[in-house]
């Protein structure tokens, strides 16, 4: 179904560029910076319990970095079997209900933990994904 597949593809889209926006921010801007300039020092100097093999700020950037390329993965193999295998993606029911979970999980993320535009995102794609699912499962 064409309207379904869109949807996907929407939603997909959605985690792509917010994907790419945290990456960006995370190694060229200092948007995940402390205002408190003592906090970042602090975070830089300190050294999680597990090692002393790196600091509480470097962990930061890369659970930053890692989170980045995970909502990009998401989004970019949504993005991809939705253009390139959008009949298997739509006949394969446990992918279509993992991702919807995926998507709720960020949305659930967004609302306790983040601010409203990581939050709004992922309940875009989150209905977006519902609401495709919702078609195929009527028209198929």
């Amino acid at each position: 179904m064409l309207i379904a597949k869109y949807l996907w593809i929407n939603g997909a889209i959605i985690f792509i560029v917010l994907g790419s926006i945290h990456l960006f921010y995370t190694f060229f801007t200092n948007k995940f910076y402390s205002r408190n300039t003592h906090v970042n020092a602090e975070m830089k100097s300190s050294h999680p319990i597990l090692t002393q093999s790196t600091t509480i700020w470097k962990a930061w950037i890369g659970f930053n970095a890692s989170h980045s390329i995970g909502v990009l993965f998401f989004g970019i193999i949504n993005l991809y079997l939705s253009i390139n295998h959008s009949d298997s993606l739509q006949a394969d029911h446990f992918l279509l209900i993992l991702n919807i979970l995926v998507a709720g999980f960020y949305v659930w993320l967004g609302k306790k933990y983040w601010f409203d535009v990581p939050f709004t995102g992922a309940l875009i794609t989150l209905v977006c994904y519902v609401l495709s699912y919702t078609l195929i499962l009527i028209y198929h």
